[in-house]
């Protein structure tokens, strides 16, 4: 029988995770489907029961329902248990369990690149904690968070060890590694927006990774780029945090390199 699996997510949007896994079960030869499923919070109980029952193999999970699904699982991975969110529902031996690969996906992205020694982070929602808690996997001495609400920066910089700053000093904190976890620069009505300071030169020596990955090349990896600065966009994360995801439900590899030209072709077509 077809087994069923599926990202959810309210508001869900326009999401590449179909694509991506619906590939992977054809290309590995894996009898499944993968569909993008809109749940709001109010179904979220119904739906997991449903889940427990059987009815699906394994879960991408997106906002806003990172926090809540945890509740519906019988134990946390280590990385999620850490980050304290949920992306990834599998069964291991009867047990519902929840994994965090966003974490995964921004080490994998980063792990090749340094080392780095002091780490800026914009933003403090739930791709801010997966943010700091990779760089803190990955072993920065230092993990600065700035977010324009400075209490929701000091709430995650408190409970990870790291350094909340106001958002007006993230130009001046001496960062070598710059991660943006905010919406700004993303296609819509934000596109044009950019979360660096736009009077303040981007510094050559900084790396820019913008976890936004539509569009491909952001206001801020734009003025990245122009500054001669390293830059990594936020298809890399979603590419390794897919892959990552693949491998829990299915114990199989796909080819990285094969799963990129996907996606591009996929974010570059008319």
């Amino acid at each position: 029988m077809t087994e069923q699996y599926a990202v959810i997510g309210h508001p869900l949007g326009h999401t590449l995770s179909p694509l991506l896994h619906n590939w992977g079960f054809e290309h590995r030869h894996v009898d499944a489907r993968y569909a993008a499923l809109p749940v709001t919070p109010g179904e979220l109980d119904g739906f997991m029961e449903r889940v427990r029952g059987g009815a699906f193999a394994g879960l991408s999970v997106t906002i806003p329902h990172k926090r809540a699904v945890m509740a519906h699982l019988d134990g946390l991975t280590p990385r999620a248990e850490a980050v304290g969110a949920v992306n990834t529902v599998f069964w291991r031996d009867g047990l519902l369990l929840g994994e965090n690969t966003d974490v995964l996906g921004i080490v994998e992205s980063l792990r090749n690149l340094g080392p780095f020694r002091r780490g800026l982070v914009l933003g403090a929602g739930g791709a801010a904690r997966a943010a700091v808690a990779a760089l803190k996997e990955l072993g920065l001495g230092g993990i600065f968070v700035v977010n324009r609400t400075r209490d929701k920066a000091e709430a995650l910089a408190r409970e990870f060890g790291a350094t909340a700053a106001p958002w007006e000093s993230r130009a001046t904190l001496g960062a070598d590694l710059l991660v943006n976890t905010t919406p700004l620069g993303m296609s819509g009505e934000r596109v044009e927006e950019c979360p660096w300071p736009g009077n303040t030169p981007i510094p050559s020596d900084l790396t820019v990774f913008d976890l936004v990955y539509n569009p491909l090349v952001t206001i801020l990896l734009q003025r990245a780029k122009a500054a001669g600065c390293r830059t990594i966009s936020g298809l890399e994360m979603f590419l390794r945090q897919g892959l990552a995801q693949f491998k829990l439900w299915t114990g199989l590899d796909l080819d990285p390199d094969q799963a990129r030209t996907l996606l591009l072709n996929a974010l570059q077509a008319p």
